[in-house]
């Protein structure tokens, strides 16, 4: 069983969209998936304003056959003055778990972790997600605990954003 990771292209816009949407049934999301996939492909392989890609991915396949996904973006610790990998989604198909796709994705981040010099790499997970959970933490993750995550989205940004005017 050959397992490699490539950088996704907007050729594989259907196939990354898929994947998130298998994600979110995954997490008994699936009402929240609300992206328009050729905005979804702007943000992802288009130039946007000079600014490049909003977020990279890139895909897991097991002899040629693609399994799963990462997508990922760069953030920033002030406290360690470097950049960090965030990893916004990982999913690989239920029938191809166990195989170490999983792993090799998580491998393939790090890897980039250190060639980019970056301090760390981090994710969220769901708290029931009790096989993710034991699957980071035997590769060396740990919870961040004393920390709450916190979001604004929906009419609450657009009057947050509305009081900057």
């Amino acid at each position: 069983m050959a397992i490699t990771i490539r950088p996704a292209t907007r050729d594989d816009l259907p196939l990354v969209a898929r994947f998130i949407r298998d994600l979110a049934a995954y997490e008994q999301l699936s009402d929240e998936v609300r992206f328009d996939e050729a905005v979804l492909g702007e943000k992802l392989f288009g130039a946007n304003g000079g600014r490049g890609p909003y977020a990279e991915v890139v895909i897991g396949e097991i002899d040629g056959e693609p399994q799963g996904f990462a997508l990922f973006f760069h953030n920033f610790s002030t406290f360690e003055g470097k950049p960090g990998i965030y990893l916004e989604d990982l999913f690989v198909r239920p029938e191809a778990r166990g195989a170490g796709l999983g792993k090799a994705l998580l491998a393939h981040l790090a890897a980039l972790c250190i060639e980019r010099d970056c301090a760390r790499l981090e994710w969220w997970v769901l708290d029931w997600n009790a096989p993710a959970i034991g699957f980071y933490q035997a590769l060396g993750a740990r919870p961040m605990d004393e920390w709450t995550v916190m979001r604004v989205d929906g009419d609450a940004l657009r009057r947050l954003g509305g009081a900057a005017a």
